[in-house]
């Protein structure tokens, strides 16, 4: 059996979205699974939305989840490039040969004519497919239409001729079959197709042969990506077949939607990897948040990615839509946070944070605040509330303070003054016996007073880190 190679395929036009970012981790954990070979290809055929700049944060992105690659632009491997604008030999190469057989043929058809036949279509009720206008052209005729094209400049031919774009000569009456590993078999009509553009205008690869070809060559066996490549397939089958070359698995993932039923977006809170990196997100929260997105686990606990990948399996991925939860990506983050060493949350607190804190409460500080934290602004909110001197307290703190009255706040500040060496325990207990006070009488107002809200991290804890001066001042504040 043929050793299992999957690929991530990004275009570097944008940041990575979750979408995205599931589908690099499914083939990633496809390859680790089964002791295959995960590789990074990038798609930049289109030059005027491609950036390296793109390409770079794509890499970053990829790498904070742990998503290491065997192949790719910045580690190599056994092909010349990774990168699809440095691959054009390769596909110049296939363009003559099914030219030369009659597979292929030069269309000069401009974007005008090609919309009128749209309309036709449309109002008639048929496939909207390419009307052959260029299929049977002579080759005298061709080359008095690619006279009549328009010059064009680019860094390989400046002012040349456009050469037309190249179509791939499809043919009538197939029945184009395959098995999705995801949505089991599929069937398409050769004659719904048309035939299609593999090269555009510009001499530049279309993505469908590009990606194809380069599947091909570099010998992915499994091709993982979204539904919305499912029409693309038979194409590329078509693509494949004309070559002579091996034809991949594929397996068409799960639309991911909103919480509404709606296909995710921005307007769900949907953020690119780097904005969730950015607010402080940690990677293994995403990584288990994107792996359940339509794989689901027999284990609830957080897992990290070589036991994702040895649960992972494709007969276990599923058809219908996966949900993605605003609330359910919290969940995760709460679980990596409790599950992540107390240094390297303080490494992940912000800098604020670092300047607030004295050296010897750090250990302290992230073990009365962890529970109380999702993002390291929660860890400033806490800094901020035990070590400056102004509060600002909530509403409901406010009341809470009335409630109690100042008769509480003066027999409190009579059990600080009564020599207990700041243990809360004794402190707590001598104000009990004074006012009567117990459970949420005695433990509200004392919060309300010291934090300036009624929720938080356990009083106790946090008694321990507030300075003892602004202990007293809190207090005094209310009597």
């Amino acid at each position: 059996m043929s050793i299992v190679r999957t690929r991530f395929a990004p275009s570097p036009t944008g940041d990575l979205h979750l979408g995205n970012a599931r589908t690099a981790l499914y083939a990633a954990l496809l390859a680790r699974a089964t002791g295959g070979a995960f590789l990074l290809r990038i798609e930049d055929t289109d030059a005027v939305r491609s950036q390296s700049t793109h390409e770079t944060s794509l890499l970053n992105d990829l790498r904070w989840l742990g998503l290491n690659w065997d192949e790719g632009p910045d580690c190599g491997g056994p092909h010349s490039s990774y990168r699809q604008s440095e691959r054009g030999q390769h596909y110049a190469e296939f363009y003559d040969r099914l030219e030369a057989e009659g597979q292929a043929y030069p269309c000069f058809c401009t974007e005008e004519e090609l919309e009128r036949h749209r309309a036709i279509q449309r109002a008639t009720g048929k496939p909207l497919r390419y009307a052959g206008t260029c299929a049977h052209l002579s080759p005298a005729q061709a080359e008095a239409r690619r006279m009549a094209q328009p010059f064009f400049s680019s860094e390989s031919s400046p002012s040349t001729r456009s050469p037309g774009s190249l179509r791939l000569r499809v043919p009538p009456g197939l029945t184009l079959e395959f098995t999705d590993l995801v949505r089991g078999p599929q069937s398409f009509r050769s004659d719904d197709l048309g035939d299609f553009v593999i090269r555009r205008s510009d001499g530049s690869s279309a993505f469908l042969f590009a990606n194809a070809v380069d599947d091909a060559l570099m010998k992915i066996t499994h091709i993982l990506r979204g539904a919305d490549h499912l029409s693309n397939t038979p194409r590329q089958l078509l693509i494949l077949a004309a070559l002579g070359l091996p034809i991949p698995h594929y397996a068409h993932l799960s639309l991911i939607l909103g919480p509404d039923g709606v296909p995710l977006s921005k307007r769900h809170g949907a953020r690119s990897l780097k904005a969730l990196r950015e607010t402080g997100y940690l990677p293994k929260a995403v990584l288990n948040h994107l792996a359940r997105l339509g794989h689901p686990y027999g284990e609830t606990g957080l897992l990290d990615l070589d036991q994702l990948a040895a649960a992972f399996t494709l007969n276990h991925l599923g058809s219908a839509p996966a949900h993605h939860d605003e609330s359910a990506l919290r969940h995760w983050q709460r679980e990596a946070l409790t599950a992540t060493d107390w240094t390297q949350l303080w490494d992940w607190l912000p800098a604020e944070v670092h300047a607030l804190v004295p050296a010897t409460d750090r250990e302290p500080f992230v073990s009365a605040v962890r529970p109380n934290l999702l993002l390291p602004t929660d860890g400033l909110y806490w800094a901020q509330v035990i070590y400056t001197e102004g509060l600002e307290p909530t509403a409901e703190a406010r009341v809470a303070v009335t409630a109690a009255g100042s008769a509480f706040y003066s027999a409190a500040l009579e059990a600080l003054s009564d020599g207990r060496n700041g243990d809360f325990k004794s402190f707590t207990e001598a104000l009990k016996k004074t006012t009567g006070a117990r459970g949420p009488a005695l433990f509200h107002p004392l919060r309300a007073a010291l934090t300036g809200t009624l929720a938080g991290p356990e009083l106790a804890k946090l008694w321990r880190l507030i300075p003892p001066k602004q202990i007293q001042q809190r207090l005094t504040a209310e009597t």
